[in-house]
């Protein structure tokens, strides 16, 4: 029944990411490796209004966007909702040439800006899970978890989006047998994981493996390693992600690869490290990827 539910999920998806080929390439092809995909996250101009933070983003080269939430006091997100509209956002990333990729709503969650990110053009709406539970419970709270999402789900449905949960220490989304919980008994083709690397590698087990398990339910991929400031970052801290992208490659992974850190970094410095991070992973991803 675990084969069939993934086989089921992975068909499911195929379907549901196609409405969004034109942000995720093209489709899969045994002749040619898939094209790099790179985003990144607002918050990491938190300093600046999303006109500059998308100016800062768009004239380094990323061709998405994850727009962040009222998180460690990014104003981004509510300030479109507020200020800018569906209308509004969509002139701006036309005008720095990006697409919408994400809207990250660890504050405030899915339902709140649904809405907006339907009419903006739809995309990925990131959130936490829940709170960890003993091993001998995952399979009975992944499931009362994943029930719980079913309101949010329908949501996704109906604009045109979809609901990526993000792993992280000390939640329920944490283990690598949560992650295999987590794809068996997903029920919903709109509703998938964000990985982040950064608490993979906390707990000490393989992204890759990760990776494989996630499949073609991965939505979002932080390019992100545990380490501290700017080391946290592609290319600036010691992890090789040379195998995570290849990794990528094999499950048919078709959304943005995001290269992400925390923490305050002021506008210059954080471009030149962005810029360093975004050279590191095109030169990793070969041959798996083409540039």
């Amino acid at each position: 029944m675990k084969v069939n539910r993934r086989q089921f999920l992975g068909s499911a998806s195929v379907a549901a990411v196609a409405a969004l080929s034109s942000c995720t390439g093209p489709s899969n092809s045994t002749t040619r490796p898939r094209r790099l995909r790179l985003s990144t996250s607002s918050i990491h101009f938190k300093d600046l209004p999303i006109e500059q933070a998308c100016e800062q983003i768009g004239r380094l080269g990323f061709e998405g966007i994850d727009i962040w939430c009222a998180y460690d006091k990014c104003p981004h997100l509510d300030d479109v909702a507020a200020r800018l509209g569906p209308d509004g956002l969509k002139q701006v990333l036309s005008k720095h040439r990006l697409k919408l990729y994400a809207f990250s709503v660890y504050v405030g969650g899915y339902a709140k800006y649904a809405q907006l990110l339907g009419k903006a053009g739809g995309g990925v709406a990131i959130q936490g899970s829940a709170a960890p539970c003993k091993p001998e419970e995952l399979i009975a709270k992944m499931k009362y978890f994943l029930g719980d999402l079913k309101p949010l789900a329908d949501l996704a449905g109906q604009h045109d989006s979809w609901l990526a949960i993000e792993n992280h220490g000390n939640a329920l989304l944490d283990s690598l047998d949560s992650f295999k919980a987590f794809v068996d008994l997903n029920p919903y083709p709109r509703v998938g994981i964000a990985l982040a690397p950064y608490h993979v590698q906390a707990r000490g087990d393989p992204v890759e493996e990760v990776i494989r398990v996630a499949g073609r339910q991965l939505l979002f991929f932080y390019a992100w390693q545990q380490q501290e400031g700017v080391n946290q970052l592609p290319g600036h801290g010691p992890a090789d992600f040379k195998p995570w992208l290849a990794a990528l490659a094999e499950v048919d992974y078709r959304w943005f690869v995001n290269p992400f850190m925390h923490g305050h970094v002021e506008p210059v410095a954080m471009a030149a490290a962005l810029a360093k991070s975004r050279d590191y992973l095109r030169e990793q991803a070969k041959p798996a990827w083409s540039a």
